[in-house]
């Protein structure tokens, strides 16, 4: 082999190893360029989620919604600004007996459960009216949405009928189907609805189903709860008749039988 093929062979040697590493670092670059680009998309992506999430967080939930609606759908049955007055019973009677109530108070299924068949008797009676005022205050206490959700839903039943309405109520407080106070089972659809088959005229009632299920009253709930709120009552159940809060004798509670409530109601009818 002469001196001139071997150099040349050289050159060549060289030329090949030079083209080799030029497409070696070639490949390093665009893998380089390529873990870059990927790891870009992964933090915008990943800044994009946590966005989201924020905005997300920061969006008013649908009772916060419900509740600063212009807007409000009441229920057939009622009177006054939003429906939020509720008065029950025979247009002659001339005493009206106030009570505040919260689905999900356990003293007001107690009460409901001892003094509540007297009191739809005397109403049917024409003793007096009853003007219903909803209360929700369990939902931040306990934490939850059955008091919201159940207030709407007896605003199905007002819609249906006011005899709907106290039937409803009543089996909402039954010791069937009232729930512990730190369950929230008033706030699913469905357990409402499985109450509702235990009263006559909201049984496969279409129209009632439909309006629970879409929420129809729940910004009449919204304003009822509101009105609650305003009345300066503190706590449930609270009865009124004439302004006077009426007690069981010798104590600043509610008359929680059927003999308590009748005596203090006793002097406040006669007045």
């Amino acid at each position: 082999m002469s001196a001139r093929n071997n150099q040349a062979n050289k050159a060549a040697a060289r030329e090949r190893l030079r083209a080799e590493r030029e497409r070696q670092a070639k490949k390093d670059r665009t893998r380089r360029q390529l873990i870059v680009g990927v790891s870009a998309v992964a933090v915008l992506a990943v800044a994009g989620g946590i966005g989201y999430a924020v905005v997300q967080a920061n969006q008013p939930t649908a009772w916060e919604t419900a509740a600063d609606a212009k807007s409000v759908t009441a229920p057939k049955n009622t009177e006054g600004e939003n429906g939020t007055t509720v008065v029950i019973g025979k247009e002659s009677a001339k005493k009206t007996l106030e009570l505040y109530e919260d689905s999900r108070c356990p003293v007001c299924a107690t009460f409901e459960q001892a003094v509540g068949p007297t009191v739809e008797k005397d109403v049917e009676a024409g003793k007096y009216k009853v003007r219903y005022v909803g209360a929700t205050f369990i939902d931040d206490m306990a934490q939850g949405e059955g008091s919201k959700n159940a207030l709407s839903a007896l605003g199905a039943a007002l819609d249906v009928s006011p005899e709907a309405f106290l039937k409803y109520k009543a089996a909402l407080y039954s010791p069937q189907w009232h729930p512990e106070e730190t369950e929230d089972k008033f706030g699913k659809d469905s357990y409402l609805l499985e109450v509702a088959d235990t009263v006559p005229a909201l049984k496969g009632n279409a129209a009632f189903k439909k309006n629970v299920e879409d929420g129809t009253f729940d910004a009449w709930a919204m304003k009822m709860s509101k009105s609650f709120d305003d009345s300066g009552v503190r706590g449930t159940p609270t009865l009124k008749m004439d302004g006077k809060t009426l007690t069981a004798e010798g104590s600043e509670n509610p008359p929680m039988t059927a003999e308590a409530f009748e005596a203090a109601l006793k002097p406040v009818l006669a007045g």
